[in-house]
């Protein structure tokens, strides 16, 4: 099952790649596109995306109306990468090199002596129109390692410095700077968010081929495995939605992102759209589930002290569900139940994940939507390694029994009684 998923990582390159590459699957697969500046038509039995940002996306299908909720699962589309600045080349000698800052918090020492790609997002003038196009590069840079020659404790101890040593080498131009970015593009460029990404491509390792290694593993594996349970839903009742949000990886306090509004107002838009009331949209909500899906980190091999003592993911135990007492990750003992039941019936293999309690916990989006959309949540993932390298790996079978396991979410009936939790 992880082939099409390699093939997303692959030519995901960024957040804009991951969106557009998710509605062209969509298309493919009968969603009609909307827009957010047009009125919108729905109806039972559709299927539809809508886009925002170029970098945002959720998606939804509108199954048996006569109980109105959504199960919504989101997940972001950034990975932690170096973001190009305006003004970018910079010349020392010969050697033109691109000034970038960091974006997100990355293990920044990966990222050297790898092949580097330049992708995002152009915007150019055309037709007398400004307009927005993803580009990646048709060429590798790289940022050099320092010899240890030249830097004698590097193996004692070495701190990276982004802006010294972080910078790409673009190429040589002795005769001057070459006129960037109008490398990747013959168009009149006007302004761009341009990255520089890992462009290795995903293989597996292992004696028995277990293990896949990517780069964006975090989170985009999250983002195709809701994709993919989206499209393999069974019949249920109410709205089945895929929230694919931007820039988690800085604090989601964006309008793409998990801070902003695009995830309510497209819950609020398609209550208003299928002529459900404010009330009934309220009602709706209380009567909600809602997956924070990103994934956790596995016991590492060589650091085991690093794990729980007695919470110990490991790869290929099954879908991980985190759990945090000061509320890093959304889950609760209900929701954990709910999830756990859902699972257990559809015979999905699952692991329960805590920090040590001192370490400090990183966190998710489903904590920043909760302040927007109020809904029974559960954080759950894949348990991986690596987290936030340039590449990045997880065992491959608990990929297989997330994208069942979200299959089997999607396809149950979560009724809110007065005595409890009823699932069909």
């Amino acid at each position: 099952m992880t082939d099409k998923l390699a093939e997303f990582l692959d030519n995901s390159f960024t957040a804009y790649h991951a969106a557009e590459n998710a509605a062209a699957l969509l298309l493919k697969n009968g969603f009609v596109p909307l827009s957010e500046t047009e009125d919108w038509s729905l109806a039972e039995g559709g299927k539809y995306f809508v886009v925002r940002g170029g970098s945002a996306i959720v998606a939804f299908t509108v199954n048996g109306l006569d109980r109105f909720a959504f199960r919504i699962v989101a997940s972001h589309t950034d990975s932690p990468a170096l973001k190009i600045k305006e003004n970018a080349v910079e010349m020392t000698g010969p050697y033109a090199r691109l000034n970038a800052e960091t974006y997100g918090g990355g293990l920044w020492y990966t990222f050297f002596d790898r092949p580097l790609k330049i992708a995002g997002r152009l915007v150019v003038k055309e037709d007398g129109e400004i307009r927005t196009r993803t580009a990646e590069s048709d060429f590798f840079v790289s940022v050099p390692s320092l010899a240890v020659h030249m830097n004698r404790g590097v193996n004692d101890g070495f701190a990276v410095n982004a802006q010294t040593d972080l910078q790409p080498l673009l190429g040589l131009f002795p005769d001057g700077a070459p006129d960037f970015p109008a490398l990747l593009s013959d168009k009149e460029i006007l302004s761009y968010a341009l990255f520089l990404v890992n462009a290795q491509p995903a293989y597996t390792f292992g004696a028995n081929g277990e293990f896949l290694a990517s780069p964006r593993i975090d989170n985009l594996t999250s983002v195709y495995s809701s994709l993919e349970a989206l499209l393999a839903q069974g019949e249920s009742g109410g709205i089945c939605v895929a929230a694919c949000l931007d820039n988690e990886e800085v604090g989601s306090r964006t309008m793409q992102g998990a801070g902003g509004d695009f995830l309510e107002n497209v819950l609020r838009r398609i209550a208003y759209a299928l002529k459900f009331d404010d009330s009934e949209y309220y009602k709706a909500l209380a009567s909600s589930f809602f997956i924070s899906l990103d994934n956790g980190h596995a016991l590492h091999p060589n650091h085991p002290e690093k794990c729980d003592p007695t919470n110990r993911p490991v790869p290929g135990g099954g879908v991980v569900i985190k759990t945090h007492a000061n509320k890093a990750y959304t889950t609760d003992a209900l929701s954990s139940a709910v999830v756990k039941e859902i699972f257990s019936r559809a015979g999905v293999k699952y692991q329960t994940f805590f920090n040590r309690s001192d370490m400090p916990s990183g966190g998710t989006l489903g904590a920043i939507s909760s302040g927007h959309v109020g809904v029974l949540s559960a954080d759950l993932g894949i348990a991986q390694l690596a987290m936030h390298s340039a590449c990045e790996c997880f065992a491959r079978s608990d990929y297989d029994e997330l994208v069942s396991g979200l299959t089997a979410y999607y396809s149950s009936d979560i009724l809110f009684t007065e005595e409890g939790i009823k699932l069909r």
